[in-house]
């Protein structure tokens, strides 16, 4: 899933990452989802519940606010697991990101983790938009696998992301088709 303001998922990685995982064999959806510009959670979950049927299953690749749409999704839905790159578990202060929903809440870092059997935290060591004390506090309550990537930044300058693949790889081989 994309983040917040996104026109399209075909961001340069995310259309890469599709293409090496379709040709190795995993069943992919990647789309646009509905709202992209505001992400809202009163729309992004009920759509992957019922219109994506995101299930036990399956494993979310989220990007930003698509990574935190990712983590509300597993308080309350069993998934295999998720692939959180730069999420964030406040609002930042942002506007945008406080009109999404998200953050009305306290999380369910329980739920988060038990509801899924594996997950990646994906973040750059010079975020520019994430503090990293928020990876930090996301990574102590839900114990994922950490791929701090030197020089990352928040990603939306990747052409590629051979990390994300690789875990992927390693962690779902049996997922392939």
């Amino acid at each position: 899933m994309h983040g917040i303001g996104a026109t399209t998922w075909e961001n340069p990685w995310a259309s890469w990452l599709k293409q090496k995982l379709d040709t190795a064999g995993y069943d992919t959806h990647f789309q646009t989802m509905p709202d992209p510009q505001q992400a809202r959670k009163h729309i992004w979950l009920p759509y992957l519940e019922n219109e994506v049927k995101v299930g036990s299953s399956d494993v979310i690749i989220g990007y930003s606010s698509g990574a935190v749409a990712a983590m509300r999704y597993a308080e309350n839905h069993k998934i295999l697991g998720s692939v959180l790159i730069s999420p964030s578990y406040t609002d930042l202060g942002d506007a945008d990101e406080q009109a999404s929903g998200y953050f009305d809440e306290l999380w369910n870092w329980k739920a988060i983790k038990s509801n899924q059997k594996k997950i990646a935290l994906v973040f750059g060591d010079d975020d520019p938009y994430i503090p990293q004390q928020d990876f930090a506090y996301i990574a102590v309550h839900i114990g994922p696998e950490k791929l701090k990537i030197p020089g990352g930044g928040h990603f939306n300058e990747r052409q590629d992301f051979h990390e994300v693949l690789s875990y992927i790889e390693r962690t779902y081989p049996l997922l392939r088709a």
